[in-house]
Order: C-alpha cells, then structure tokens, then sequence
C-alpha cells in the first residue's frame, strides 16, 4: 500500500480546484480496506470521479482515490440479468456495456460523470430515471467494524439525490460492489420532453435503448460544459419539492413556473428555472460564474478557489429565498 503526503487534488476533482491531501493512496484491491482500517484512525475521504465534490479547504487526513474495477454477470433469468459491479468503474462506461448488450434500464442516464460507488449514495437520476429503480444491493467495508455488510435496495434508503451514505453511515462505509438488475426488454422511458423532441431531431422512428442513450447524450452535451474545458460539477443545486398551497401562490405571481409531480400534496420545480428567473444565468463573480447555458451549473472560470465557489452558491441561495421563499439545497458534496 503505497501512501504519497502533500498531493494536489487538482487532478481528482472536475471542479479543478487546486487543494491539497495530507495523505493521499489509490485503492486497486479491496483487500487493501482492512490495512487502511488498521493503519489509520483518522479521517478518511472517498474520491471516484471527483463529479459531485467541492474542495474549499486542504483535506487532512488520508484520501483515497477509488480505482476497483471490474463487471460480472451473477444472475440471469427470461426478464433480468444482474451485474455485480466495481465501485470505481465510471458510471458511463457501465451505461455504454449496457446498451451493447441490449439490457436495459439506466440508458437514460447516460454521461453522468463518476463512478458506480457514487451512484447509490447520490441516488443519481436524470430524464425520469433514478439509478435505485435498477440497483438490487450495495455492499460496503465498514471502517469501525473491519467487516463487508450487504444492504438491500430498501436498506438504502433511497431519496431524491439521497440514501442511508449520505447520513447513518456517511463516512463510516465504503462502497465496493453494486449489484445491479437490469431488463431485457425494454420499457422506453420518454417522459422527459426534452427526450421526445431529441429523438424526433434525430429522426429516429423506431425506439431503442441506444436511441433514447445517444438522445441523452446530445441533450446534456449541447448543456452542461465539459469539466475538461471549464471545471465544474454538473448540477449544483438538487431541484426543490414545494407544497402544492404554495405553487399555487407563486403560479399567480409567475404563471410560466413549470412544476413535475410529486405527490397528491408536493410538486418539484426547476431550480435551474428559479435561478434563471433571478437574472443569475450567466452571472459573473471574479473567478467564478454561473453557467450560460444551464444555470443549475457553477463553473471555474480558471483559477477558482473553492471558497469562490462556495460563496458564488450562497449568492444564489440568498437572491433565490428573497425572491420565492423557497430554500435550494447544494446537490454537491462540500469537503
């Protein structure tokens, strides 16, 4: 196990920002867990993509980045096949294996950045998809227990952009494996307009797993900026859920709010909407901006330190509360 000291993490975060690990090692081998266990009692941090963290300070103790690879078959039967899959496999390249087999059920949420591990621990989801619709179990090294523990898709507790990692067991768990229940036949989700109409640019006439993966892929590459041009995280902010009383009141003030379903009593709204509405989109702040294409994205616009960005988001949090009255919440991890 090799452990390197004073690493920039420049590299490990899409954001670009340029902090530094006290004690920094790559795992290749689950068999390395339970030295790291033993070996060091303090603070420990998971980095896979580096998609969905914002750095605004130095990281002491150790990090470690995720590099278990890895996809096997487990199970098949007429409907299903299940994959157990390494947590540092990247997310899109499992979607990608997946649709060259014709098994179906994350094609819409292809060009997610990250790695497997990040998924059920952000419950990602995209165009009418949440990755736990698929997910069948995820299985952990416990850091105090020094043992695997094996938790069933209700075990998780999944959320919007939420799960039991993200609260009883952040920090104490790391993720492994994820077992994954895949179909093989398909049931087309196109809900999403922007879906719809991507297809029908396409031209495409006859549905299919890949159709509806490369309309996915259009639609978020003709949005989001590449990390690798222009660091950034994705989607900073999730999209906040409202009683229906209180949609009903902005809609008399803003008829064009748009709103997605919930439930008999809550609806969700585009945050990405709100900012807009607050002449965000495309808003400069020395290092920093708001996406001019998608305000839901905060960007480096070089040399950004993270306590920019920070700062940039509470901007928005701040002018989003003074105008709706509704609070966002940060989608992105803050170390």
């Amino acid at each position: 196990m090799q452990v390197q000291d004073n690493i920039s993490l420049r590299p490990y975060n899409t954001f670009g920002i340029d902090a530094q690990a006290e004690y920094f090692m790559q795992l290749t081998d689950t068999n390395q867990l339970a030295e790291i266990a033993t070996s060091w009692h303090g603070e420990k941090h998971v980095i896979g993509g580096g998609s969905n963290i914002l750095l605004t300070k130095d990281v002491e103790g150790i990090t470690i980045l995720n590099c278990l690879k890895g996809i096997e078959q487990v199970k098949e039967d007429e409907n299903h096949v299940w994959l157990k899959v390494a947590s540092g496999e990247v997310w899109h390249e499992l979607v990608m294996y997946a649709i060259d087999h014709e098994w179906a059920g994350i094609e819409n949420l292809a060009l997610i950045p990250g790695t497997v591990g990040a998924a059920p621990m952000q419950n990602i989801g995209a165009y009418g998809v949440e990755v736990k619709e698929a997910i069948e179990e995820v299985t952990c090294w416990h850091w105090e227990e020094q043992r695997y523990i094996t938790l069933n898709n209700a075990q998780c507790r999944f959320g919007y952009r939420d799960s039991i990692f993200k609260h009883e067991l952040k920090g104490k768990v790391f993720i492994t494996y994820v077992v994954f229940r895949l179909n093989k036949r398909a049931t087309f989700n196109t809900s999403y307009g922007a879906i719809s109409q991507q297809l029908e640019k396409m031209g495409v006439t006859e549905l299919s797993i890949k159709a509806i993966a490369d309309a996915v892929i259009a639609i978020r590459s003709s949005k989001l900026p590449d990390p690798k041009l222009m660091g950034n995280a994705g989607s900073f902010f999730k999209n906040p859920s409202v009683s229906k009383l209180q949609y009903d009141k902005l809609q008399l003030q803003y008829p064009g709010i748009p709103s997605y379903p919930i439930d008999d009593t809550h609806v969700k709204v585009p945050a990405g909407w709100l900012i807009e509405q607050c002449g965000l989109k495309g808003y400069l702040a020395g290092n920093t901006a708001v996406h001019d294409k998608q305000a839901l994205v905060l960007v480096n616009k070089g040399q950004a330190k993270g306590k920019e960005v920070w700062e940039l988001s509470e901007k928005v949090l701040q002018t989003v509360q003074q105008k709706f009255g509704i609070t966002l919440e940060r989608e992105v991890q803050v170390w």
